[in-house]
This record gives structure tokens, C-alpha cells and sequence, in this order.
């Protein structure tokens, strides 16, 4: 039987999705998120094997980071992104990122199914709306790091959680009973995060988040 968490920030998709994929064999949907951060904190949890999630769930952490995030710390864990992006950027973004599979919204049932069961067997696969140029498998595939997220991806798993609800306004105190931790621990890591990334204030942080499209709205 596999597991399937599925991440949106709409109820009524969720819902559709997990009686869809209940009525498959072998599939169960064990639990939903509504947000990037929820859905790392799910993961991290355990038992998930496949994660059925959205690119963009604001406000939040953009889709695009869960996925990197998920897929260094949880490689095991099998990502397909059901999007409405159709954008070549980011079905390359998300591919290079980690997911196994990218899936249009506006597919069909029997599209996401197919998907789900080829994710299911350790294979990739990719809408059949979607044409992959030469091009595109070279940026999926490319091992270089994007220089001017180097002080990003230089932050610890802890705070790479806490730079979005930092971005997006939340208090320490809000911040600390999101990720279960205490509020000093939200403070020092708030220090770091300003002090590895050279940002003086939260405003230079928006503007960071923002200009990477680290965050959605």
C-alpha cells in the first residue's frame, strides 16, 4: 500500500484528489497539507511515500523550495506536482528540484492515475501536454548552482523553514508554535538567516524572498 500526503491550498482539491486516488488499489491518502511548510513538517513525520503536491500555495514558501527541500532531506519520498504552471520555467524548475512527475492541472483523471502508478514504480513521468525539448532535459538535468542563491541554500534546514513565516509576517511567537520550537530558537535563527544572507533589516529579506521567488503570496 502506498502512502500519499497531498499538498493544496484549496479544501475542495484536496478532497476531489483524495477520493480519486482512495478509489485506486494500493493507494491511501493518509493525510493533507495546506502550505509548504506544513507539507515538509508532514513529511518529516514519515510514512509518506508519494506526495501529491501544488506549485503554488500562498502564502508560503513556493512549491518550487518545498520540493528541493523535500527532496534533499527525503529522497525516498516520490514528489508529483499536480500545477496549473504551465510555464516551461517552472515544469523544468520542478523536475530539476526533485519531482518525479509534472501534471497540469487541466489534464485529465486518467492523467494524474497514469502518473501516480508510474510515479509509484520508481519511474518519471511527465504530462503528455508537455513537450520536453533537448533544451529543457539540460537545464532538469544541470548540476550547477544558481549563484545568486548561494547564501540560501547555505542556510540550515531549520531556517530555510523559518525564512518564509519570517517574510511573510509572522511573529516569533507564531513562528515558534508553527515549527514547534521555542521562541529563542526562532530569534537566533532569524540572526542567521539575516547575518549569512547580508540583509540588514525584514524589508531587505521581502525583497530577497521576492526577487527568487522563494515565496508566494
Amino acid at each position: 500500500m502506498y502512502h500519499v500526503l497531498i499538498a493544496d491550498d484549496h479544501a475542495v482539491v484536496r478532497s476531489g484528489l483524495a477520493y480519486l486516488i482512495n478509489q485506486q488499489p494500493n493507494f491511501e491518502v493518509i493525510d493533507e497539507a495546506a502550505d509548504g511548510t506544513s507539507t515538509y513538517l508532514r513529511v518529516e513525520q514519515g510514512d509518506v511515500d508519494i506526495l501529491v503536491m501544488d506549485l503554488s500555495m500562498p502564502p508560503g514558501e513556493s512549491g518550487l523550495i518545498t520540493t528541493q527541500r523535500i527532496h534533499e532531506h527525503f529522497p525516498d519520498v516520490r514528489i508529483l506536482i499536480l500545477s496549473m504552471h504551465e510555464e516551461q520555467e517552472y515544469i523544468n524548475k520542478a523536475l530539476h528540484n526533485g519531482a518525479m512527475s509534472y501534471i497540469m492541472k487541466s489534464s485529465s483523471d486518467d492523467e494524474l492515475l497514469k502518473a501516480l502508478k508510474t510515479v509509484a514504480n520508481g519511474e518519471e513521468y511527465v504530462d503528455t501536454n508537455i513537450v520536453i525539448t533537448k533544451s529543457d532535459v539540460q537545464q532538469i538535468n544541470s548540476n550547477g548552482v544558481d549563484t545568486n542563491l548561494t547564501g540560501y541554500n547555505g542556510l540550515s534546514k531549520r531556517e530555510r523553514e523559518v525564512f518564509p513565516l519570517v517574510a511573510l509576517g509572522y511573529s516569533n511567537k507564531e513562528i515558534a508554535a508553527k515549527l514547534f520550537i521555542s521562541t529563542k530558537t526562532v530569534e537566533a535563527h532569524k540572526a542567521n538567516i539575516m547575518r549569512k544572507l547580508a540583509l540588514n533589516n525584514r524589508a531587505d529579506l521581502i525583497r530577497y524572498a521576492i526577487h527568487h521567488h522563494l515565496i508566494d503570496f
